[in-house]
């Protein structure tokens, strides 16, 4: 079976409120095409590992999807709708990112490893990593992980890099509490509004933190996205809340804490996507050599805008890298796509990379 027959089969299972039935497709797929030790863990995390050594380098990647637009389904909802134009595959998912689930299995496959080599594919990436996240909690642990997240069209349209870097996501609530009155007796009461304007000033002033990697500045930013408060055009609010979207960087936070500083607030973390970083520039000089020996152009390490699994995997003390098929913008949208050329160059990019590491 090609990386495209694999891509269309994955494609066109649904996946973005239950990942079973994909699920299923890849754990029979492995133990159809290799010889290698399936597992799939409690909440349906797919797992194949195979080879020897005393260093371990897997590949990654993720099997749910985000909601498919009404055009991406078949009549009927059994199917998802995939469809090949102009040596792309359109369709939910081809891009984020079964595509690249696809091409690493495939890579599995055929790879003669020089180390151990382990085939995960997660569930939950799109939801706050639940399936990475339990993954490691159980044990897995990985020397290096390549995760097949987008890096193609990064340094230039075509090409596909290697992410050494990426940021991450912290979402948070800023609670600001007043104390009721009627608004024609203010000086009675507290305005939460008034005190959540105060924090809102505390978060504009601000500086998010900046590191280079790579030769590439990736900077943080922290943002106020929501205000819900009051109750009534004459009652002077006791209670206001903020949304805050703020993008992290490897290394220090901005000080969000501050707020609470300011009477009646309080800030709480409600998700905290971790930002990762490749430390181990051997490794990552390996996959870019990989890269450049799957293609003709020439690809670079770069830095990526975006939260993923390897960010778990880092926090947990796996050396990572991203290299993967997509495409800036294409994720997401009503009109996914990938390349087929670029599937097919993922598969030998993986395998190459397996084939020499470790060294």
């Amino acid at each position: 079976m090609s990386v495209t027959d694999l891509t269309r089969e994955l494609v066109r299972t649904p996946s973005h409120e239950d990942e079973t039935v994909a699920g299923d497709l890849l754990e029979e797929w492995l133990r159809r095409e290799t010889a290698a030790e399936v597992t799939r863990d409690e909440v349906g995390n797919v797992l194949a590992r195979k080879g020897a050594g005393e260093e371990t380098l897997a590949l990654v990647g993720h099997h749910d999807v985000v909601a498919p637009a009404d055009s991406q389904v078949v009549a009927g909802g059994d199917e998802y709708v995939v469809e090949e134009r102009d040596g792309r595959l359109y369709g939910r998912g081809t891009a984020d990112m079964k595509g690249a689930v696809a091409a690493a299995a495939i890579a599995f496959r055929d790879a003669d490893p020089a180390g151990k080599l382990v085939f995960a594919s997660f569930v939950g990436e799109e939801v706050g990593g639940v399936g990475a996240r339990h993954a490691i909690e159980n044990g897995f642990a990985p020397d290096y992980a390549i995760v097949g997240e987008g890096s193609t069209g990064y340094s230039a349209p075509g090409v596909t890099d290697v992410a050494v870097a990426h940021k991450g996501r912290r979402g948070s609530t800023i609670t600001a509490r007043g104390e009721r009155a009627h608004a024609s007796e203010q000086e009675a009461g507290a305005n939460a509004i008034y005190r959540a304007s105060d924090a809102v000033d505390v978060v504009r002033n601000l500086e998010a933190p900046t590191v280079e990697v790579a030769g590439e500045r990736l900077a943080g930013s922290v943002v106020v996205t929501e205000i819900e408060g009051g109750t009534a055009m004459n009652v002077v609010p006791d209670r206001c809340e903020l949304t805050v979207d703020e993008r992290t960087v490897p290394g220090e936070r901005a000080t969000l804490e501050r707020v609470e500083d300011l009477e009646g607030v309080e800030w709480t973390i409600d998700q905290d996507l971790p930002p990762m970083e490749c430390d181990d520039e051997a490794f990552a000089e390996a996959v870019l050599e990989a890269a450049d020996g799957a293609q003709s152009d020439s690809p670079k390490l770069v830095t990526k805008p975006h939260a993923t699994d390897a960010g778990w995997l880092s926090q947990a003390g796996t050396e990572c890298v991203i290299c993967g098929a997509s495409e800036p913008g294409e994720a997401h949208t009503d009109t996914e796509s990938v390349s087929i050329a670029v599937l097919e160059r993922c598969v030998d990019l993986y395998r190459r990379a397996a084939e020499t590491w470790p060294r």
